[in-house]
């Protein structure tokens, strides 16, 4: 058999595979095997072959991981203020008072939560009334003023 046609086989085998597990980068690393199988046919070596289908698969996982993460970081926002994940952002709280180190401690949901004001320097504390939620940060709302 020649190598053009052992890395078309490889194509095809990588890309079943793909579609039996659904994971999109085994169908990057099948367009790996595909340029395996372009530098076959132009006649170069072993070595290169396989250089050139290593690079080439690699480079396309990584280019599509990149883009999926930035596609799904603009599609989701931040994970912090992510309505879709956080239900409780967007919901109003009664802030009593603020420390002097920027939080406060407010009555939400039943319970006693941690709170700091979105974007304040520590030593200037926002005013007391209502705020909303708008990221929730571990067990710490952040809030914003109304």
């Amino acid at each position: 058999m020649s190598a053009l046609t052992l890395w078309a086989i490889a194509a095809l085998v990588i890309a079943s595979l793909e579609i039996l597990t659904g994971t999109f980068h085994l169908l990057m690393l099948a367009l790996g095997a595909v340029a395996g199988a372009l530098a076959a046919w132009m006649g170069a070596s072993e070595t290169t072959q396989v250089v050139v289908a290593a690079v080439v698969g690699g480079l396309a996982v990584a280019i599509w991981h990149v883009a999926s993460a930035r596609h799904r970081a603009q599609r989701n926002g931040s994970l912090t203020s992510n309505t879709d994940l956080h239900l409780d952002i967007g919901q109003t709280v009664e802030v009593p008072a603020w420390k002097d180190d920027g939080t406060t401690l407010v009555q939400y949901r039943g319970a006693q939560w941690a709170a700091r004001l979105q974007g304040a320097a520590i030593g200037h504390p926002g005013r007391s009334g209502p705020h909303r939620i708008c990221a929730l940060e571990g067990n710490c709302l952040v809030l914003e003023h109304l």
